[in-house]
């Protein structure tokens, strides 16, 4: 994550009452994390208010998920296979973060982002990663361009309500016919209803939701479509 400035002391006598010197204070570099941490998270706030308002229809969000929702949408990836776990729309890193916390192994995560800024910025903050500039809507053919025909698990923060049913349909099949049975395809909105209904998916799919996880603001949930 980014960092701010580090804050140096100047070298300066200290004195007693008489003006004679005490001892002299060694110039040294300080580092506030709090502080580091707090300037980092504004600068993506203020990464995705840029891209929000100048995209809002791909971008979606405008601002990071939090760490209690990224945690929740982690927490049942597939960390056993030696299949890929794809990411979709990893923005500034959130989820990427998280999916690394977990225990996915860097060189299995496979994050498609179609922002070219966020790439950028991904490679820089996770380089053992792959980071994969593309289109999230065409997902097969995104994947087969960089040798990638099936994945353990596929974690999407796509904002899929700005786009037509039929597309949503359509990406949640895609991503469920890559994996084994089993394999979870995790989304997240802040809507009351699932992005697509469990009838519009092929027989036998399986749709779950968590609660509401109210420390994100806004309040979101987690869905999770199963393949069996």
């Amino acid at each position: 994550m980014g960092k701010g400035d580090d804050e140096s002391g100047e070298e300066r006598p200290s004195q007693e009452s008489d003006g004679s010197p005490e001892h002299c204070q060694t110039s040294h570099h300080r580092t506030h994390p709090r502080r580091d941490r707090l300037l980092s998270g504004l600068k993506d706030d203020a990464r995705f208010l840029k891209n929000w308002a100048s995209k809002p229809l791909t971008t979606g969000a405008v601002s990071p998920s939090g760490k209690a929702l990224t945690e929740r949408m982690a927490e049942t990836v597939n960390i056993q296979s030696d299949l890929p776990v794809v990411e979709l729309g990893p923005g500034t890193g959130a989820v990427t973060k998280a999916l690394l916390k977990r225990g996915v192994k860097p060189q299995r995560l496979f994050a498609v982002e179609f922002n070219p800024d966020f790439c950028k910025l991904l490679r820089k903050r996770f380089p053992e990663c792959n980071i994969l500039q593309g289109d999230a809507y065409s997902l097969k053919k995104t994947l087969k361009d960089h040798g990638i025909e099936e994945a353990a698990s596929i974690v999407s923060s796509l904002p899929l309500f700005t786009r037509p049913l039929a597309d949503r349909i359509q990406l949640i099949n895609a991503a469920l016919s890559l994996m084994p049975k089993g394999g979870e395809f995790i989304q997240f909105s802040y809507a009351l209803v699932p992005p697509v209904k469990i009838s519009e998916l092929p027989h036998g799919s399986e749709l779950t939701s968590s609660p509401w996880i109210m420390l994100n603001l806004p309040p979101a949930r987690v869905w999770r479509y199963k393949a069996t």
